[in-house]
């Protein structure tokens, strides 16, 4: 009998987020954010992805390559409730987990012919680390994957909440207008945990090529400069 499970990730995704702060909290809640993902060359042959195309929608198995540690811990503490209020990892969606593997549900755009990198799938709505290695791909059916009545448990707190996002003179970055409103819609999601609540803080977030600088007073969130991204 096999005691150990040996997983090799198929592909790699980019996205414009190269540090974990700032990442839309779940897929789907930033529409706009976009990602590729670029699979591995055994892995790369048209036929592993095909009538893929006819799916709108796909689930991402991933490793939390950042999250790897040894041992068990049977409770978290979510972010969005504060850091104070311990919940069962098996209720969370927390990256600390037995086995550090995420599941994401993206729009799949089109699907890109490479002449060297193969079969390229550009997905909408993502929510993961640049670089974050894929383990499967699946296609979602909305027949059987979506349940219109489920409840959200304690995810539901607080799941309107929104910030106004406001520009100081100088403080947005040269991007396009569609990059532009992916930035926006991922710092109106409010990036901080819960339990920070400092009006004089400047907090810092990596999008592409830059690093936006901002502030959050209220339910207002201010950006007050931006630079150039070193990785």
């Amino acid at each position: 009998m096999q005691d150990e499970l040996i997983l090799r990730p198929i592909g790699r995704i980019e996205t414009d987020f190269t540090e974990k702060f700032g990442i839309p909290r779940q897929s789907g809640r930033v529409a706009g954010a976009r990602g590729r993902i670029i699979l591995e060359p055994e892995y790369r042959s048209p036929d592993a992805v095909r009538e893929l195309d006819g799916f709108s929608h796909i689930w991402l198995l991933f490793d939390f390559s950042l999250a790897h540690r040894e041992g068990f811990t049977p409770t978290v503490r979510p972010p969005r409730l504060g850091g104070n209020r311990h919940v069962g990892v098996f209720a969370s969606r927390s990256p600390f987990r037995p086995n550090p593997i995420g599941l994401s549900s993206v729009r799949l755009e089109r699907i890109e012919y490479h002449e060297t990198l193969g079969p390229i799938l550009h997905v909408l709505g993502v929510d993961l680390l640049s670089g974050t290695p894929i383990l499967d791909i699946k296609p979602y059916l909305p027949f059987s994957d979506s349940h219109p009545d489920a409840s959200a448990g304690y995810a539901a707190e607080g799941e309107g909440h929104r910030l106004r996002v406001k520009f100081a003179e100088g403080g947005m970055p040269p991007l396009s207008p569609e990059e532009a409103a992916v930035l926006c819609d991922c710092l109106a999601e409010d990036p901080r945990p819960s339990y920070q609540d400092d009006p004089g803080r400047e907090y810092h977030m990596c999008f592409g090529k830059w690093e936006v600088s901002f502030t959050v007073s209220g339910d207002t969130l201010l950006v007050i400069g931006h630079r150039p991204h070193r990785a």
